[in-house]
């Protein structure tokens, strides 16, 4: 093997996940779930379709949740691999930290894009629950079968907002974290809509 040959397969190895990092993303995938499910689960029809003056309900919150996740999903496995290849001395463990920590955060709002907004296709919280652990499923399976998830990065126009431009990409891993804490983000706006002081009882 040749000393360009062996830079290059060290490049490559040096962007494979770690097993650490493939529980992490597990163990955030599993979590954000289980919250999201605490917070709809056994809503009477009245507070489904609940929504605050000027604001969602929890049903077009969940919908829009939900597209994300599978908008993602579609992005990740259509344009991954032809993504550009990351820049050198990329620092993944910030911007795995901003993905985590930062997207979820409400303090700054940010409008939702056309195509994203909610039509109230679920009518129950069951029916979108199923929705959603098919698509967390076949994420899980993701996150342990796909390839080098650090090859190849794409542009990120949430990740660009939060950091100013300072960061414009994600790669693979990044971009399966970034729906379960959208995920997370939106379970907090539901909790503010069931404090609502005409939340339906």
């Amino acid at each position: 093997m040749t000393a360009t040959h062996s830079s290059a397969a060290a490049a490559v190895a040096s962007n494979l996940l770690t097993p650490a990092e493939r529980e992490l993303a597990h163990e955030h995938l599993h979590q954000v779930q289980a919250g999201l499910t605490g917070a709809i689960k056994g809503l009477s029809a009245a507070q489904w379709n609940f929504a605050p003056a000027g604001k969602w309900s929890i049903s077009e919150i969940v919908e829009h949740v939900i597209f994300v996740y599978e908008l993602v999903e579609g992005r990740i496995r259509e344009q991954l691999s032809s993504g550009p290849t990351p820049e050198a001395g990329r620092d993944n463990a910030l911007i795995d930290a901003i993905v985590i920590h930062q997207f979820p955060a409400r303090l700054a709002k940010f409008p939702a894009p056309e195509i994203s907004k909610p039509s109230g296709c679920y009518a129950t919280p069951a029916e979108a629950l199923a929705r959603l652990a098919k698509i967390q499923a076949r994420t899980a399976e993701y996150i342990d079968t796909a390839g080098n998830l650090r090859q190849h990065v794409l542009e990120s126009a949430p990740l660009k907002a939060i950091t100013k431009g300072v960061r414009t990409t994600m790669d693979g891993y990044q971009w399966i974290l970034a729906p379960s804490a959208h995920a997370e983000r939106h379970t907090k706006q539901i909790l503010e809509v069931r404090a609502d002081a005409n939340f339906p009882v």
